[in-house]
């Protein structure tokens, strides 16, 4: 078997943070929660003192990690890890460990920034092109009267690269002290700076969301709710940037998805046929 159709087996379960139940599929832990229940814990834990990191591993995560020992720490090392992605619900469910249903950064904006409205909370929001991340804050704050946006950075290309970049986000960040950052700068980029940071922020909560601040801010076109569900919104995507995403998806992630789903889809076959059954 190949190293990804070995990372496409999973079902353990095992307990997280406080008890939760955990499943692994494609090779990665994710814990089995409803959105609701990711906003509950996070507010929870916010009001408690307590920081953390979100993160939510998709077919492309997962593919990273059966390669990269270094992405796979990062995914670990994560307080909470969902699903993003319904080749990994579906997976879980041919499984027979179900999770209850994909969890992406672009919802979360949404869900986390109405709670934190409520709750007298605080956000940030790192990523964006220039004026992208300003335009979501406004949508944000529209959206959820009283929301405090506690601040908006969008680095440069390459910031990471350098001292000085980083040196300026985290400033940035310390003078905020924000309650709740929104990370979109790309998988692992995104979850890299969040690792840095939570030291130095250990009441803050950190989302990687990917995309998410270009969607909120109306920059980036999202797929209908339909595809979203029927698990084609990366054909979305794709047809609105090929020639950023063809090799990602088309040569990287769909062999990776088939690979998977047919691996659990056997697994599910032999448990029906089994004799004790």
């Amino acid at each position: 078997m190949s190293s990804g159709a070995a990372g496409a087996v999973g079902g353990a379960v095992g307990a997280g943070l406080g008890g939760r139940a955990r499943v692994t599929v494609a090779g990665v832990t994710v814990d089995t929660l409803t959105e609701e229940q990711v906003v509950e814990h996070v507010v929870t834990a916010l009001r408690q003192g307590r920081g953390g990191h979100v993160v939510t591993p998709n077919v492309d995560i997962c593919r990273a990690c059966s390669r990269d020992p270094e992405v796979r720490a990062i995914v670990e090392g994560a307080d909470l890890a969902v699903p993003d992605g319904m080749p990994l619900v579906w997976a879980s469910k041919l499984l027979g460990t179900p999770v209850p249903e994909r969890i992406t950064g672009a919802d979360l904006i949404w869900s986390l920034s109405a709670a934190a409205a409520s709750a007298g909370l605080s956000v940030y929001l790192v990523g964006g092109l220039p004026g992208v991340a300003v335009r979501a804050a406004e949508v944000l704050s529209d959206r959820h009267p009283g929301l405090r946006v506690a601040g908006v950075v969008s680095p440069p290309f390459g910031f990471e690269t350098s001292a000085e970049g980083l040196a300026a986000v985290r400033e940035a960040l310390l003078r905020a002290r924000p309650d709740l950052v929104f990370v979109g700068l790309g998988f692992p980029k995104q979850d890299r700076l969040i690792g840095l940071l939570r030291a130095d922020l250990p009441h803050t909560w950190f989302v990687g969301c990917g995309s998410a601040i270009g969607f909120a801010a109306g920059a980036v076109r999202r797929a209908p709710e339909w595809m979203r569900r029927s698990g084609l919104e990366w054909l979305f995507r794709l047809a609105a940037e090929p020639g950023r995403l063809a090799r990602r998806y088309l040569v990287d992630d769909l062999p990776f998805a088939l690979r998977l789903l047919t691996s659990c889809l056997l697994r599910h076959a032999a448990r029906r046929l089994r004799p004790d059954r």
